[in-house]
């Protein structure tokens, strides 16, 4: 078995405080890049969060979306009972079923859109018809179609009726 010697560094003629200064200037140029790599990744973890919670709220919105028609059937259907069938329990289950409904639609963070006395706000409403008034404010006065929303998305805008009030 061989060994290679391996040549003696000669001394460094660099005064000892320059050395210092320049590994301290390294460290400092090291840290520095550091902590810009530490932001970036913060930042990253932070976009990813975000455009997560993003695509979770539109896909809630998406399967909302396709149930609010029989939301909106259900609804119907008690507004329009024969006043001798008011207390029948197919009507209590019925009833049932729809506050089921919207418990589950508060539990997703889905809210109703306010509409009858909101100011008009086509944001938010559809108006389907403009009724006159004597005021300059357009109001809602009636609700049409239910809307909701999740946070600022709405998932469906309400459809009303608007009528100029003081």
């Amino acid at each position: 078995m061989s060994k290679e010697l391996k040549p003696v560094k000669k001394a460094s003629t660099k005064p000892l405080a320059a050395t210092v200064t320049e590994l301290q200037q390294q460290v400092a140029a090291l840290t520095d890049a550091l902590q810009r790599e530490r932001a970036d990744a913060i930042n990253i973890r932070r976009r990813s969060d975000e455009e997560r919670d993003h695509l979770a709220i539109m896909y809630k919105a998406l399967v909302v979306r396709d149930l609010l028609p029989v939301i909106d059937n259900l609804e119907r259907a008690l507004k329009n009972i024969p006043a001798d069938l008011a207390d029948h329990d197919y009507v209590k289950g019925v009833q049932s079923v729809v506050k089921q409904f919207d418990k589950v639609l508060t539990e997703l963070g889905v809210e109703r859109i306010k509409t009858v006395g909101q100011p008009f706000d086509p944001r938010f409403h559809e108006a389907v018809a403009m009724l006159e008034g004597d005021g300059e404010n357009e109001m809602v006065c009636e609700e049409l179609q239910a809307g909701y929303a999740i946070g600022n998305e709405v998932i469906r805008h309400a459809m009303v009726k608007v009528k100029m009030e003081r």
